[in-house]
């Protein structure tokens, strides 16, 4: 590890040693959690949140590279530290990825050693630090939210930028065998049962727990919409190639209108909306907003080429929509194929939404995704189960 300035760092609250009773907590988070707006930080914000609701005292370590810092983590953590993230690092060399060598800082190692509270790593990205010899006496959980090594080689398929295109292939290259690391940790927490599969067959203590997220009850409202709904956040390849896949392949082929809800869109989706008037397009939309076009659509549709971990755009439609279109990866080995319409080809999408653009979504529908979601993705079960998983290691 290379030289640097010393450094007068922060004195954390004394914390009792993690025996028997999780009380205390350490979160190494790979961003500023708040506000839960994409994928990732969902998890980690909303999984915060049942935490402390739980009774968990949380330090929240996150590295942070463009997002304020947030007071609304105050409420929920006794103490929240920033790091900068190292984006001066060149993506093209080293043996380490990229993602976990710029989420390397002394502080945080510094800050991990001031108790000796049970830590719970963020994703791959945040585990530069997992095997440090003066961490190996502490119980060390992670969070993985993808199989990260297919996560990054399916971006790479989908990319046309050639310098994005080199970068995640090499980083996928990197990510697969750094994923060793994952033998220093007592608990790996899936957030799928596929990627549970893949896990167990390398490490011990896996188990799955799904994502957390925005949803504390069903709000999907009985009655029909006008129009479908795409959302996602379309600077990342997977979510554009679905969009393009919408407003190219199906909506070509119905006149029913297409609202896709997302930022920094490519040229290529700008260009396929702009050719159709059946379809718009909406950038810079706030969380609320979004959830707003997803209670308001008569159907969600949503199609993806990437079957890593869980999506949990999946989830918000299910406890805020009405109809729910999908393909075959997005719900496979969910258990939410029963809430869901399942297409396989661009003319199935077509048939099912010209099936559902006149049919009112029931109050038995409700009832139904009420008793399935309920069951299967409450926040507050997965939090327990995560603590007693940590008390029983």
């Amino acid at each position: 590890m290379a030289n640097r300035k010393k450094t007068t760092y922060p004195t954390l609250p004394a914390t009792a040693t993690a025996l028997s009773k999780l009380t205390q907590l350490h979160i190494v988070s790979f961003d500023n959690p708040y506000p839960p707006n994409y994928g990732g930080v969902i998890d980690v914000y909303y999984k915060i949140k049942a935490l402390h609701e739980a009774g968990i005292k949380i330090t929240l370590h996150a590295f942070e590279y463009g997002r304020p810092p947030a007071t609304e983590l105050n409420r929920l953590c006794e103490q929240v530290i920033y790091y900068p993230r190292r984006s001066f690092v060149n993506p093209f060399i080293g043996k380490l990825p990229y993602i976990v060598n710029t989420r390397n800082s002394d502080a945080l190692l510094y800050n991990l050693k001031q108790n000796e509270a049970p830590i719970l790593f963020e994703g791959l990205h945040t585990c530069f630090f997992l095997n440090h010899p003066d961490l190996k006496n502490r119980l060390k959980m992670v969070r993985m939210h993808n199989i990260e090594h297919d996560y990054y080689a399916n971006l790479q398929e989908v990319e046309n930028n050639i310098f994005k295109k080199i970068f995640f292939r090499r980083e996928a290259a990197r990510l697969k065998v750094f994923e060793d690391v994952l033998h220093h940790a007592q608990l790996i927490f899936a957030i799928s049962e596929n990627d549970k599969t893949y896990l167990e067959k390398l490490y011990k203590q896996v188990h799955h727990i799904t994502a957390f997220h925005s949803n504390d009850w069903v709000t999907a409202q009985p009655g029909t919409g006008n129009f479908a709904c795409y959302h996602g956040k379309l600077s990342v390849g997977e979510n554009d190639e679905a969009a393009r896949f919408l407003a190219a392949s199906v909506f070509t082929k119905t006149d029913f209108p297409l609202q896709i809800a997302g930022d920094k869109p490519s040229r290529e989706l700008k260009k396929a909306c702009a050719m159709r008037t059946n379809i718009s397009l909406f950038e810079q939309l706030n969380s609320e907003q979004i959830s707003q076009k997803i209670q308001d659509a008569q159907i969600n549709v949503l199609p993806t080429f990437q079957a890593t971990g869980i999506k949990l755009k999946l989830i918000n439609v299910l406890f805020q929509g009405r109809h729910v279109v999908v393909n075959k990866p997005m719900v496979a080995n969910t258990g939410l194929e029963e809430l869901c319409h399942v297409a396989e080809h661009a003319t199935d999408f077509v048939e099912i939404i010209e099936a559902l653009r006149n049919k009112p979504f029931t109050r038995e529908e409700v009832q139904k995704r009420e008793t399935v979601l309920m069951e299967r993705f409450s926040n507050a079960q997965h939090a327990r189960r995560l603590i007693g998983l940590a008390e029983g290691y």
